[in-house]
């Protein structure tokens, strides 16, 4: 099994985790995790795009010239697609870009972005992590002391007030619950910073 230590908020190591290798020591699927970072990102796409046709655009409503005699070509509209202002052809309508994987596939891509991070030593295990009040320096120092200096996901198993809002301010940084995380935020940051009861519960999830 994958051993992790365990770290204070002071960045002294206060034990170690025994971690399961059906979650955390397993060898990563790319294909699984490229196809779920792309479904991640195609359901943020919001599909609001919108063009307007020749019938949906002002004016335009009288032929502009007559159709013989003038040795122009024809025209029935000062709308049609060829003219400054006129309508677009086959461009973007309003429309769901929303995509989903199966559960088997979702679960996978978890658990190979977790046994990513834990490979590369990227997963960062703290016994407990709390403010008692809202502190943004003290939260840089607190990521400093556990070695988290770059991009950083903090994943606690509950809402914690204090440390979202001492955490928003910090360029890089970015808060998650147990429920909420992601494979594209596991991959997108550097580090994984998670609480003992948070990995405890992931793994107790995943792991089954």
């Amino acid at each position: 099994m994958a051993k992790v230590d365990v770290y204070n908020m002071e960045g002294a190591v206060t034990g170690s985790l025994e971690l399961d290798d059906a979650v955390f020591g397993i060898e990563p699927n790319q294909d699984v995790l490229h196809r779920s970072v792309l479904t991640y990102l195609a359901n943020q796409r919001q599909g609001t795009h919108s063009t307007k046709t020749r019938s949906e655009v002002r004016g335009g409503g009288r032929k502009p010239y007559r159709q013989k005699g003038t040795g122009r070509a024809r025209q029935g509209s000062i709308r049609s697609a060829q003219h400054v202002g006129g309508g677009i052809i086959f461009g973007p309508k309003p429309r769901s870009y929303a995509s989903k994987l199966p559960k088997k596939m979702r679960r996978l891509a978890i658990k190979s972005a977790l046994s990513a991070k834990v490979a590369d030593n990227k997963l960062i295990v703290v016994d407990t992590l709390s403010l008692p009040a809202i502190k943004t320096s003290r939260m840089n120092e607190i990521l400093k002391n556990i070695g988290a200096n770059t991009t950083t996901l903090l994943v606690t198993l509950n809402r914690e007030e204090t440390i979202e809002k001492s955490a928003r301010n910090l360029q890089g940084v970015k808060t998650a619950l147990v429920n909420t995380i992601n494979v594209f935020d596991i991959l997108k940051f550097d580090a994984c910073v998670v609480t003992q009861e948070a990995i405890l519960k992931v793994q107790e999830v995943y792991a089954s």
